[in-house]
């Protein structure tokens, strides 16, 4: 067992935090925020993520785990490792990761190392390359290590993701001394994780760096690969999801990632691409990540894309139409509505001139917060009543599992555009609805041929 702190609790911190304390270490762990704090310090997840709560109580009832405001901290300095956990998003002004946060956790941190513990700071937030070094270059004077440890956490596997990660990155210094030391620290904390067999990697800071952010850049590629193809099946009268599953099978390729829609979200995806663009800039490297830009502005294409569908299937457009979309958060099993594609659409219908209902099981209190002029619907049946236009746009069981006859007896007409193409189209067919899905060309004929969409759509 080993005294650690993670500064920081927000979505990556406190999961960290309460996944330490479960096996077995004693953790402090730290935030600004003092209404975030007293939640964590009753029990109360101030987000939703499944299997989080538990640990947090299994953490809280055993007495490792406990949260406190920074700078209120005494033990904290009695900490051998130290987990930096805040938030690095987008500037508001440039592509570029804002480091406000980070510099002002080290700036508390570097007050309360203490030497004698040969203390080591971990980095889990995802960082330009060369923060480590920086960081490196003010702490090692004043006895600590710096690792850089890069999470790779899928928001609604995230329990499961830092208890049984697919692998371990560490990012260690250059000197071999300093190396050894600092992995041996972070392998006994790893251990029952390490007894698993799962894979670690030593390499360099700046590689640790880079590893997550080269991750996420090449599954939004891979996204913005299948939509693209989903484009050329609805101009061709093809089948993205047939297309997928075939070249899915290539073990060169895979089958994961290859789900065409509206698109990707949240709050690393298109922050990551777009701070890559902006370090290869810096460096003068511009051109080797170019295809970054085309990644983002496909992904973006895709929201353009529903919307214009749903006008197709709307026979007198949508100025006026009443339409449901099912989803607001950008992935199902979390409440984060961070760049999410599906309230994007949500509020470009709203521009259209549509009446739009925003229905979400768990993302409606965040939508109401931060968008109070968007009408939701906390119930699902009446959110469907009389819709002349459904659009499904975050994959919830709740929605995929729906019964087309019971919605079909709600709404006003029965269309739904599959942002998702999740749902099972023949069953919807069956159901007398027409089922309109991202790059289904051979249904896109069926809604011509209904005199639901317009000759024109595929332009």
């Amino acid at each position: 067992m080993m005294t650690i702190s993670v500064i920081g609790c927000g979505y990556l911190g406190a999961v960290h935090a309460a996944a330490m304390a479960s096996l077995g270490h004693r953790v402090i762990a730290v935030d600004t925020d003092p209404h975030r704090i007293r939640e964590l310090s009753a029990g109360r997840p101030p987000f939703h993520e499944p299997g989080f709560e538990e640990i947090l109580h299994q953490g809280l009832r055993s007495g490792r785990l406990r949260f406190a405001v920074s700078g209120t901290e005494p033990e904290l300095e009695q900490a051998k490792v130290h987990f930096l956990a805040v938030g690095t998003p987008q500037s508001p002004v440039s592509g570029a990761a804002d480091l406000t946060a980070l510099e002002a956790a080290v700036d508390d941190l570097a007050r309360v190392l203490r030497p004698e513990l040969r203390p080591i700071v971990v980095g889990k937030s995802t960082v330009p390359v060369g923060t480590a070094q920086q960081l490196a270059d003010r702490l090692e004077p004043l006895g600590a290590e710096v690792v850089w440890n890069p999470e790779f956490l899928r928001e609604g596997h995230a329990v499961a993701d830092t208890l049984h990660p697919d692998r371990i990155v560490y990012g260690l210094s250059d000197d071999p001394e300093r190396a050894a030391y600092a992995a041996g620290v972070l392998d006994e904390i790893h251990a029952e994780l390490l007894a698993e067999a799962i894979p670690r990697i030593l390499t360099n800071r700046p590689t640790a760096e880079l590893v997550k952010m080269a991750a996420n850049a090449f599954l939004a590629t891979k996204i913005s690969f299948i939509n693209t193809m989903a484009t050329m099946c609805d101009v061709t009268g093809g089948d993205v999801s047939v297309l997928a599953e075939a070249i899915g099978y290539d073990p060169r390729i895979g089958r994961r990632f290859l789900n065409a829609g509206i698109g990707f979200g949240g709050g690393c995806l298109p922050k990551d691409i777009r701070s890559l663009q902006t370090q290869a800039e810096e460096l003068g490297v511009s051109q080797a990540v170019g295809f970054l830009r085309e990644v983002d502005r496909i992904n973006l294409g895709c929201r353009s894309r529903v919307v214009r569908l749903a006008e197709a299937v709307c026979p007198g457009g949508l100025a006026g139409t009443k339409v449901t979309v099912l989803g607001a958060t950008f992935k199902p099993n979390s409440d984060d509505i961070r760049d999410s594609p599906a309230l994007d659409v949500a509020r470009r219908l709203v521009r259209a001139g549509a009446l739009v209902r925003v229905c979400d099981p768990c993302g409606l209190p965040n939508v109401m917060r931060t968008h109070p002029d968007l009408a939701v619907a906390t119930d699902l049946e009446k959110g469907l009543a009389e819709a002349e236009l459904v659009v499904l746009a975050t994959e919830w069981r709740q929605y995929l599992e729906l019964d087309p006859q019971w919605v079909g007896g709600l709404v006003a007409r029965k269309i739904i555009v599959d942002g998702r193409n999740a749902l099972d189209r023949d069953r919807w067919h069956r159901a007398g609805w027409v089922h309109v899905g991202m790059g289904r060309g051979d249904f896109m004929e069926e809604a011509i041929g209904a005199g639901v969409i317009g000759v024109g759509v595929r332009q």
